[in-house]
């Protein structure tokens, strides 16, 4: 009995340290995206020009995104449940903008793309308007998934089930076996699309890199581990759209294995990719680092003259 409460007071101790833990780095990630999103506004080189636009696009909706699922990580972690219908309005945006970041880097490629390989077009393809253009456009490719999920929804289920009680989650939403693979079937086909852009456009970026020599060959090399690194960004996101049908058949089974299993899912599918934008362009950009380097010195030496 004692060696049974003893694993309990164990188990119930690591949970803590975990949930800690992840709150912690919830917290740093929402901390240094708020501090880019700050660098964006202060100076104008910034929100006229396509590239940063489109990376204070993922920039918020990384951070919207991270702080609604955390939100949901909590109220899994406490065993708190909501009725359906709250549920849905949750859902509306979240489904919305699981999205946003994916789309948002296959236009960021596109537009590395224009950069390097029809840099003569570029000023006219990347003006402000256009890009504005485009950012709607991505909210509007980004909706047609929650469109989808959510008709199938509401056509299925009955008036008396939005009063029940259930863990928030995207599963609540899918009552039948065709809507789980209607829902696979439309973000396989919008990830297909985008991993045939950033292909594409890696390719033509490699051949301008092998023909150039100078600037142009250096300005090249740097769109291709871009490019690399938003491939990489795009398969974590991939991989986080499983994520939900493996909970889903794990919380059938077993509550602690699925807790176990989400909070691993969060750390690497949604927390990892949305790390890697501010490396991208906030670290790896020279001109945004050193605005950053700036706001973050100011702020700090403002703080000791207090």
């Amino acid at each position: 009995m004692a060696a049974n409460n003893s694993l309990t007071g164990d188990d119930f101790l690591l949970r803590k340290v975990k949930f800690v833990v992840l709150q912690t780095l919830v917290m740093i990630f929402l901390f240094i995206n708020l501090l880019l999103i700050i660098t964006f506004f202060k100076k104008e080189y910034f929100y006229t020009t396509a590239r940063y636009i489109l990376f204070a696009v993922t920039l918020l909706s990384d951070s919207f995104l991270l702080f609604m699922s955390d939100i949901l990580l909590i109220f899994t972690h406490f065993h708190i449940t909501i009725q359906v219908w709250i549920c849905v309005i949750i859902f509306l945006v979240v489904l919305v903008y699981v999205t946003v970041t994916p789309v948002t880097l296959a236009a960021m490629t596109l537009e590395r793309y224009v950069a390097i390989c029809m840099p003569l077009r570029h000023g006219e393809l990347s003006s402000t308007r256009n890009t504005m253009n485009c950012i709607l456009i991505i909210h509007g490719i980004s909706s047609v998934p929650c469109i989808l999920i959510l008709s199938t929804f509401f056509v299925s289920a009955s008036l008396s089930y939005y009063s029940k009680y259930h863990f928030c989650s995207v599963e609540v939403f899918m009552l039948y076996i065709w809507q789980h693979n209607l829902r696979s079937a439309v973000y396989q086909f919008q990830f297909l699309i985008m991993s045939i852009i950033i292909v594409f456009s890696y390719i033509k970026i490699m051949k301008v890199a092998k023909a150039a020599s100078g600037e142009v060959k250096k300005s090249s090399k740097k769109g291709i581990r871009t490019v690399a690194l938003h491939g990489f960004q795009l398969l974590l996101c991939l991989i986080q759209l499983w994520c939900p049908f493996i909970e889903a058949a794990l919380l059938q089974i077993n509550f602690s294995l699925y807790e176990i299993v989400r909070y691993l899912n969060f750390l690497l599918f949604y927390l990892a990719p949305r790390c890697l934008s501010p490396l991208i362009y906030g670290l790896r950009d020279e001109v945004f680092f050193q605005a950053l380097k700036y706001i973050a010195s100011f702020g700090l030496c403002k703080r000791n003259h207090i």
